[in-house]
């Protein structure tokens, strides 16, 4: 039995966003979401890798089964800052003794997830391998493995250490044996791989892949990478092209690198620099624009489902009375409901102010305050201020208007990225023992001048057009509009640029109170889960109907990512059908003029946000339910045979 190395909610692999574990490239496992910074041993066994960054530890139980603990992800970029290791390479352990602990909420905002992935990466060698049923685990105490290697009677079982020893020993001996240089000419065969020593500006490793910068990822010959048994899988992300190896093997194979192609060594922050070159400026935009968003997309979903079920109760859906007409004891309720919902995005200026502040190098909590000082209640409402109901500040003569900035997105984005800056700048001149009276209070006071005079009315302008020019091309031609936002949505989420459209959302929200392009984001979504549950009907292969099966209902729930780059890209023709679908329901939602209230889950539980037109979009969801599966289905069938 392997116990969890930490407590937690326990999510599955697929789940986490990172192929290198999702697609299983190390091996079979669970992920953990830790309450909780410390890592113990889930096995009696031995320390086989402990990385000089701490991030992971690699052991070996006294059976032979190989455990990989990965804590957070991307978190090899922190060298090391946040742990602190309490064994090294060698060390025996026993199920419980503590490995590494962490500054939990340091890694939250650092890192990017906080998701722990727990893999066995000697699967092949076992012949038991089930996954516990169990939602929250407690680190060293809940049973999260039980496996079984091949041919041993009882893993697990200490009186039968002198049974167990050899098994222990034969990896070791093997990785003796490529120490000694096998892996020289893997490491040339790479290289030429990613394009010669020419096309790479930096290289380096982690515990599990190796990371390059590349000049020009075109040249990458994936089919000599895919047809190396050594190479676990590969793929491109953040500017690097990341070449998964494996735990213990990839840090032999980078020094072979280094020592047979003459290439130099880089640190990880080397790579991450001469990949962000590779970016050109709207990749970089769009990278800034997801760091601000994502971290606050939990309260605006969260927000959003809530003000769907208070639709449900003050909306005539299924009558021609809403359920607060019918029973109006139920009027409190709703309007409870509909103060909590609407907190997001009355105060969404703070919320944003928090992570762009953040995003940007400076204090979180004076982002916090830039965003309520937009929305403070004596300023006027944008909507008073059209019909000339509002005030202005006489600052010598110049006239400011006192305006409120709630539910706008471009005005605190930009006044965050001045308070940032001004910030940095200052720390940078003041003595230490002054920067608490002078810094904060400087960079929020003229930052405030700034929002008012300059920033608020060119940004809420250049937001007004945005909204106007997307409003209006949507109710000159709604059927071309809905069927190319359907069929390029998908793409976009590959690329990343669909979190520009987030902020395009929550503009429209601010300005007209409805959305029109996030119905159709949820059903992309669904359309993603019915290609995969295609899939997993039609396929033979057991792996990959788990796969499928897992992702589509995270598909459904709205979380694509597992099935879009799992297995429909893998495949290419689910994601072709998956998108068409989108398309043909895009263009039939919005020539209904289908509107949500707020951005929600993006799945099936959507129609809780939909304001007007709930049933145009269930017709919308059979259609996304019903070509992606049908196409697919049929395909697949002749394919799998």
């Amino acid at each position: 039995m392997i116990v969890a190395p930490l407590s937690g909610v326990i999510k599955n692999i697929e789940d986490v966003p990172d192929p290198t574990f999702a697609q299983k490239m190390m091996g079979d496992g669970m992920a953990i979401e830790p309450t909780e910074g410390k890592v113990v041993a889930p096995v009696a066994g031995e320390i086989v890798q402990i990385f000089p960054t701490k991030h992971a530890v690699g052991l070996r139980s006294e059976s032979g089964i190989e455990v990989l603990i990965h804590i957070g992800l991307e978190t090899v970029a922190l060298d090391g800052e946040g742990f602190e290791a309490h064994v090294k390479q060698g060390d025996k352990v026993k199920a419980g003794d503590p490995l590494v602990t962490f500054d939990l909420e340091f890694i939250k905002e650092k890192a990017a997830s906080h998701i722990t992935p727990v893999v066995i990466t000697n699967g092949d060698a076992l012949e038991v391998f089930k996954k516990t049923e169990e939602e929250n685990v407690t680190a060293g105490e809940s049973p999260l493995f039980q496996a079984k290697v091949k041919g041993d009677q009882d893993s697990e079982k200490p009186e039968d250490e002198g049974a167990e020893e050899k098994p222990a020993e034969q990896p070791q001996a093997q990785a003796s044996n490529q120490s000694g240089g096998q892996y020289n000419d893997e490491a040339k065969v790479i290289v030429d791989a990613v394009g010669g020593l020419d096309n790479i500006m930096a290289a380096t490793h982690c515990v599990t892949r190796l990371r390059f910068a590349l000049s020009d990822e075109e040249k990458v010959d994936e089919e000599k990478l895919k047809n190396m048994d050594l190479v676990k899988g590969q793929f491109a992300a953040n500017g690097q092209y990341q070449v998964v190896i494996g735990q213990g093997t990839v840090d032999k194979v980078y020094k072979a690198m280094v020592k047979e192609t003459g290439i130099e060594e880089a640190s990880k922050e080397d790579v991450k620099a001469a990949g962000g070159q590779q970016q050109n400026a709207l990749q970089r935009g769009v990278k800034v624009l997801a760091d601000i968003f994502i971290p606050i997309l939990p309260a605006i979903v969260t927000a959003g489902l809530l003000l769907g079920i208070n639709n449900i109760l003050v909306n005539p859906i299924f009558t021609d009375e809403s359920i607060i007409e019918m029973f109006p004891s139920w009027s409190g309720i709703a309007d409870m409901i509909n103060i909590i919902a609407n907190t997001a995005f009355t105060f969404l200026p703070a919320l944003i102010g928090w992570s762009a502040v953040k995003r940007f190098g400076g204090n979180p909590l004076l982002g916090i305050v830039l965003g309520l000082i937009m929305v403070h209640p004596d300023l006027t409402p944008a909507g008073d201020f059209a019909q000339g109901k509002g005030e202005t500040w006489n600052l010598f003569g110049f006239q400011v208007n006192q305006l409120s900035y709630q539910g706008q997105v471009l005005p605190v984005l930009v006044a965050g990225w001045v308070l940032a800056r001004i910030q940095v700048w200052l720390e940078k001149r003041v003595m230490d023992s002054l920067q608490l009276l002078i810094v904060p209070p400087v960079a929020l006071l003229v930052t405030g001048f700034l929002a008012f005079i300059i920033i608020g009315p060119v940004t809420y302008t250049v937001g007004t057009w945005i909204t106007d020019g997307v409003v209006w091309v949507f109710e000159v031609a709604p059927i071309i509009g809905g069927l190319l936002y359907g069929f390029l949505y998908a793409p976009l989420v590959i690329t990343g640029m669909h979190h520009t459209f987030l902020a395009v959302d929550l503009q429209l929200i601010g300005s007209t109170g409805t959305t029109f392009l996030w119905p159709i984001v949820a059903l992309s979504n669904v359309a993603q889960g019915a290609a995969v549950f295609a899939i997993m009907l039609a396929a033979k292969d057991e792996k990959v109907k788990g796969l499928a099966g897992t992702s589509g209902i995270s598909a459904m729930l709205g979380i694509t990512e597992p099935a879009m780059f799992g297995v429909n890209l893998q495949y290419k023709y689910p994601f072709y059908a998956a998108i068409s679908g989108t398309a043909i329901a895009g263009a039939f939602i919005t020539f209904q003029d289908v509107l949500a209230s707020s951005i929600g889950i993006g799945g099936l539980p959507a129609p809780l946000s939909i304001q007007s037109g709930v049933w145009s979009f269930i017709i919308g969801i059979v259609i996304v339910l019903m070509i992606p599966f049908v196409i697919t289905y049929f395909i697949a069938r002749r394919k799998f045979r």
